[in-house]
């Protein structure tokens, strides 16, 4: 077992089920061909760290998807809101005997190997580390002992996230550069890749 763990959280791919925001703009079908795309690009991302990997599912664990069970291990979210699941995730991690733990966004093209092995490294100096997304939220939060106050948000999915968070994270706290998750019809503009779904 590894001394680092990397969590990232993921719904079950299905049609009208993920992106309701993105869906508005350009249909869910486009939508779940988007986010299927996303969470590809997390997998292979996370894949290539040296560390442990978590997932875990929004609805129930699936045996046979992307997440290869010998990379991954297969977890099940649960809690009232999502600052209670990421919560769940970070206990049952710490509890295990992890010494750093990170959870990423599943829904970020920029996100790469060296931002989070750059997470893990800051971890050595900095009780925290986080990842400020372009839209208030984040995309990214590290941590070495669990913090239970930094998941109490009032409302999830707003523009606040990250103020309400940071101003939570009073000991040590290393920042990261602020990354664009893929949420709204406007987050795909600045990505060649995405241009066959914007008319």
């Amino acid at each position: 077992m590894h001394k680092n763990l990397i969590i990232t959280f993921t719904r079950n791919p299905e049609l009208g089920k993920v992106k309701s925001r993105l869906a508005k703009g350009i249909g869910e079908t486009s939508a779940l061909e988007i986010y299927k795309f996303l969470l590809e690009h997390t997998k292979n991302v996370l894949s290539k760290l040296d560390c442990d990997k978590a997932v875990y599912y929004s609805v129930k664990i699936r045996e046979n998807d992307i997440w290869d069970s010998e990379v991954f291990s297969k977890h099940q979210q649960f809690g009232d809101d999502l600052g209670a699941r990421m919560q769940n995730a970070f206990d049952n991690g710490f509890k295990k005997g992890y010494e750093k733990i990170i959870i990423v966004g599943s829904d970020l093209y920029d996100l790469n190997t060296e931002i989070i092995n750059q997470a893990f490294k800051k971890l050595d100096t900095n009780d925290n580390v986080i990842g400020p997304a372009e839209d208030g939220g984040y995309y990214l939060l590290g941590m070495k002992t669990l913090n239970p106050s930094v998941f109490d948000i009032e409302n999830w999915g707003t523009e606040t996230v990250y103020k309400q968070t940071v101003s939570k994270l009073t000991s040590s706290l290393y920042v990261l550069e602020t990354l664009n998750d893929i949420d709204y019809v406007e987050d795909l503009k600045p990505y060649d890749i995405f241009k066959k779904y914007l008319k």
